[in-house]
């Protein structure tokens, strides 16, 4: 089947990226890898089977469907796969039966985990998440005596493997009195769960930011989500490191590249509106390259008259408004420009690069949207 757009993934870059973070966790923290909204774009069946070539044996989800999926990619006995948000009781027994781990943040989940477990004569393998101050979900400190009450007397079926919380914002100094609070708390919760309870979870409260920013919060496991592919969370992420560092390089490489090919090449005379609408006007004769790319195939009708695209590794505006299945690129001072010709929506071609952080530039969208907003249905194409 021929497509119309494809996404490159760079072996050699996650190769790279693995390393980097698993340098700054060293040898006692887990690199638990989050591979949630389809491994962030990339292909949770292209991108787990690669990290797990480069050493990685925990993977993050969001959802018992990316535990299946990441299952299915990865069917070996050393791979520990957690849920850290939604999972229907009835995929408990599903998730029960295959070792998969799952975060329990209210009362009810616990409970049906430890009928099914009974039922089926297996420990549910849990992680408790506890409220800190991100105010989503969680249990509260005074309802958690009474769940380790609940779990001790029910310890044969219900294994505590961890207990975690989520840091609100660690990209930003702004939410630092916030951030700093909430390790407090986690911290005091640690002492106490370690001197009044026989259990001896793993703790873990990292993303990627904190990873970063707050290496006091390693502890047993971290969970990594957009560093392996190539992105620090924010710019102020990536100037922290830097200047702790005293460099100017990035040491992350981008995995992903998502190219198409020039399917038409037509002139315009003076005068006449191009696409859809009336967004742009010819005000001299308009040499355009049509390309088979439009908002279905996740590049947002935001940037319309905004985008850049690289063709013969020069960089070309996108004009017009972008359609559901096409959008057209102003060639008018190109040299040559040829149906066919490759078109890089993001990577490089030559000594130009198309970024992610163009497309936030132009449309306020962040890496994360963005990057989830690519089609499953794109093929994922792998490349050193």
């Amino acid at each position: 089947m021929i497509y119309t757009s494809h996404i490159e993934i760079s072996e050699n870059a996650i190769q790279n990226n693995i390393k980097f973070i698993q340098n700054i966790l060293g040898d006692e923290t887990i690199f638990s890898s989050v591979v949630k909204g389809n491994a962030y774009g990339h292909g949770i069946n292209i991108y787990c089977p690669l990290a797990y070539k480069y050493g990685v044996r925990n993977f993050s989800v969001a959802d018992a469907s990316e535990a299946y999926l990441v299952k299915k990619n990865l069917p070996y006995n050393d791979v520990n796969i957690m849920i850290m948000s939604m999972i229907d009781n009835d995929q408990l027994s599903w998730a029960i039966e295959n070792d998969i781990s799952f975060y329990v943040f209210e009362k009810n989940r616990l409970q049906e985990a430890l009928k099914i477990a009974n039922k089926i004569h297996k420990p549910a393998r849990i992680h408790l998440e506890v409220e800190t101050g991100m105010n989503r979900t969680g249990i509260a400190f005074k309802d958690l005596p009474e769940i380790l009450k609940y779990i001790k007397a029910n310890q044969k079926h219900l294994i505590v493997e961890g207990i975690c919380s989520h840091l609100a914002g660690a990209e930003s100094i702004s939410n630092y009195k916030r951030i700093t609070k909430q390790r407090k708390k986690f911290k005091t919760l640690k002492k106490k769960i370690k001197h009044s309870y026989a259990i001896t979870p793993m703790y873990h409260l990292a993303s990627s930011a904190a990873t970063i920013r707050y290496p006091k919060t390693h502890l047993d496991l971290v969970r990594v989500g957009i560093l392996q592919f190539g992105f620090f969370p924010t710019k102020e992420i990536l100037v922290h490191y830097l200047t702790k560092k005293k460099t100017f390089e990035n040491p992350l490489q981008r995995v992903i590249s998502w190219k198409t090919k020039v399917m038409d090449v037509k002139t315009i005379k003076a005068g006449e509106f191009i696409g859809y609408g009336t967004s742009f006007f010819t005000n001299q004769e308009t040499k355009i390259a049509l390309i088979p790319v439009g908002y279905s195939s996740g590049y947002s009708r935001s940037l319309s008259n905004q985008g850049k695209v690289l063709i013969r590794g020069k960089r070309y505006d996108v004009i017009g408004t972008i359609n559901m299945n096409m959008m057209a690129i102003d060639i008018t001072h190109a040299e040559t420009i040829e149906k066919n010709d490759e078109v890089v929506l993001i990577g490089k071609q030559g000594d130009s690069e198309i970024t992610i952080s163009s497309f936030n530039d132009a449309i306020q969208l962040i890496n994360y949207e963005l990057l989830t907003r690519l089609p499953e249905n794109l093929p994922r194409i792998i490349i050193k």
